[in-house]
């Protein structure tokens, strides 16, 4: 089976596949610490309902480590000519209640409720990536403060 991605300005071919390799990392890294995660598979419950059973979404930040900092998501188009931003990340409006970011060397959980208040503090720096996603970032040592830190 092809995947085809719907966002042409991705900086992946196939960053459908790349993501779910890392969904793949994530679920054994849980089920090692005992816990369950059950990710939705099709388009269609991910997008109307959320990425998984338990509210969680899952996000790959490749570079978090090397530059410091987790790139938080807030806002998406699907290619750079588009002129209109719509919720995504924390602020999209599904189950999501928790967020799982970082890369195959550790990753965080966070409520999602805690990354939306820390944002709206104003005093992290706001950045886009590639025309297509907004972000803001957070400093690891402050994911340590707010977030679990779990290792494969």
């Amino acid at each position: 089976m092809v995947m085809i991605s719907t966002y042409p300005d991705a900086p992946y071919t196939n960053p459908l596949e790349v993501g779910a390799k890392f969904l793949d990392f994530v679920m054994e890294t849980l089920n090692k610490h005992q816990i369950i995660f059950q990710p939705y598979t099709s388009r269609q419950m991910q997008y109307y309902k959320g990425e998984s059973v338990q509210g969680w979404e899952v996000k790959l930040d490749n570079r978090f480590t090397d530059t410091g900092r987790l790139s938080i998501e807030i806002a998406e188009k699907t290619a750079r000519g588009n002129s209109n931003w719509i919720p995504s990340g924390i602020y999209r409006n599904d189950n999501t209640c928790g967020y799982i970011q970082g890369n195959y060397q550790y990753f965080y959980f966070f409520h999602k409720d805690d990354l939306i208040n820390l944002h709206k503090t104003r005093r992290y720096i706001e950045d886009e990536y590639n025309g297509t996603i907004r972000k803001y970032y957070l400093p690891i040592s402050d994911a340590d403060k707010y977030g679990i830190k779990i290792t494969p």
